[in-house]
């Protein structure tokens, strides 16, 4: 389950990549270590076209399971996932690298992936959702108070042959042209459904192992 990823390109990539009409992210930094419930730059269908926004990441699940956040979807037919699967709540999640984790001793290994070493831009198949509620670190809510997020998960799907030797269960669905980025945000669902399959092994490779970021902030840790 892909609980960290990178993203190592910069605003003005970003705007051509995916033809944005508006960046509401403000002076985006680079960012080689993204963890589940941190704010993310997010694609999304805007009024006058395609924005930039940030996102906090990990919906709530099932009220059966404890609504705990949810970063990965795997079951597209699941009742709780419906709703958000139509084209006014589908996004792109800019991506440069993912990181699954190594079942080794004494500690699991970070194991990264990509295209290729040059880490070129690509796509999670993403969801997003409003809701109300207690979220964020400490550190930025240490009141716990109850405030409105727009929050994102991405699919995934079964895990191809680089990724699945590192992590059998699955891998997110990866986007890696600009005609499937516009099939995800524009397609009917069920069409938009079809891009919910592993990636040719051809087309991604691992990049590095061992570190919990992908650039140059090796020791970066998710908040408390």
């Amino acid at each position: 389950m892909c609980n960290l990823y990178s993203l190592r390109t910069g605003p003005a990539e970003l705007h051509r990549a995916f033809g944005l009409a508006h960046d509401r992210t403000g002076n985006l930094p680079l960012l080689p270590a993204i963890f589940p419930d941190q704010m993310a730059p997010v694609v999304w269908n805007g009024a006058e076209g395609r924005e930039l926004a940030m996102m906090r990441w990990g919906i709530p699940g099932p009220k059966a399971f404890g609504e705990h956040p949810v970063t990965n979807v795997r079951n597209a037919a699941s009742p709780h996932w419906r709703p958000w699967l139509g084209p006014a709540h589908r996004c792109l999640v800019p991506v440069t690298a993912f990181s699954e984790y190594a079942d080794t001793k004494p500690r699991k290994t970070p194991v990264w992936f990509a295209l290729n070493e040059d880490r070129p831009l690509f796509a999670f198949a993403g969801i997003w959702r409003p809701w109300t509620g207690v979220r964020g670190t400490k550190r930025e809510n240490p009141d716990r108070v109850a405030e409105k997020h727009r929050l994102f998960s991405f699919l995934t799907t079964e895990a191809n042959g680089i990724v699945g030797p590192v992590h059998p269960k699955a891998m997110p669905v990866l986007l890696t042209e600009p005609e499937e980025w516009a099939a995800w945000l524009e397609a009917p669902t069920p069409d938009a459904l079809k891009l919910q399959r592993p990636l040719p092994d051809s087309a991604m490779r691992e990049v590095a192992r061992g570190e919990r970021a992908d650039g140059p902030e090796t020791d970066a840790k998710p908040e408390p």
